[in-house]
């Protein structure tokens, strides 16, 4: 099985990366579009030439490797993807060879863990927006909606959530999901050194999250602008 979980920076992506590579019998790999989606932008981002120059530029190129040979001969595949990532110039008939899942996250939350790495976030740069339309477009592809499965209710209850996740992919849940070695991972981007300090430091999933944090205007502002696309998949959570 090839699982392609779409979401957001910020999202608790990387934990679940680790947890999904942590079962033995799954290989990973992270944000696999990141270079491509880099050159044809020109976006500025923290590491910009180092990710450019560690993975293939061309999309096409890129999706060929996601629904190749799954690496390491593994019998399941989980790739880590962004939701911005996916331009509108990239192909996306690729996807429709994954099993695609989607990872939430409140924005409010998102955006106050983005600005401690990156400043000035735009309503794109979160990727709230894409998510939505990128889990339209699969639903219509499908007649039905893709899986969704929320951050906060995974650091809620750890077990329970991947229990249910894996019921729905119909892949056994083993504990080993709940925990793996602290320090950086072979399937890490290069840009992990920028981005993944707080989760090198865990050997597991965070405790629950208390209340929203409180935001200053602009990105209160923001937060109402990404609210519409991320209940519209909330609605839809295991």
């Amino acid at each position: 099985m090839k699982i392609a979980m779409w979401s957001g920076p910020r999202n608790l992506s990387t934990a679940m990366m680790y947890a999904f590579a942590a079962r033995g019998d799954c290989a990973a790999s992270d944000e696999p579009f990141y270079a491509a989606y880099l050159a044809a932008t020109g976006l500025d981002h923290p590491m910009q030439a180092e990710v450019i120059a560690s993975q293939p530029n061309d999309p096409a190129d890129v999706a060929r490797q996601c629904t190749g040979p799954t690496p390491d001969g593994q019998p399941h595949w989980y790739q880590k993807h962004m939701t911005m990532h996916m331009i509108p110039a990239f192909d996306r008939g690729f996807i429709d060879q994954l099993t695609n899942v989607f990872l939430i996250r409140h924005p409010a939350r998102v955006i106050a863990s983005y600005v401690k790495k990156r400043e000035a976030p735009t309503l794109s740069d979160i990727g709230f927006v894409q998510q939505a339309e990128l889990f339209d477009q699969i639903a219509d592809r499908l007649g039905h909606a893709p899986l969704v499965i929320s951050a906060e209710d995974i650091r809620a209850n750890p077990q329970a959530a991947l229990t249910r996740l894996c019921a729905a992919l119909t892949l056994p849940f083993t504990d080993r999901m709940l925990h793996w070695p602290a320090g950086p991972k072979p399937q890490d981007g290069i840009w992990a050194p920028h981005w993944y300090n707080a989760v090198h430091r865990s050997t597991g999933f965070e405790d629950p999250e208390g209340p929203l944090p409180d935001l200053p205007p602009e990105y209160r502002r923001l937060t109402d602008q990404a609210l519409p696309a991320y209940y519209h998949l909330a609605a839809q959570k295991l």
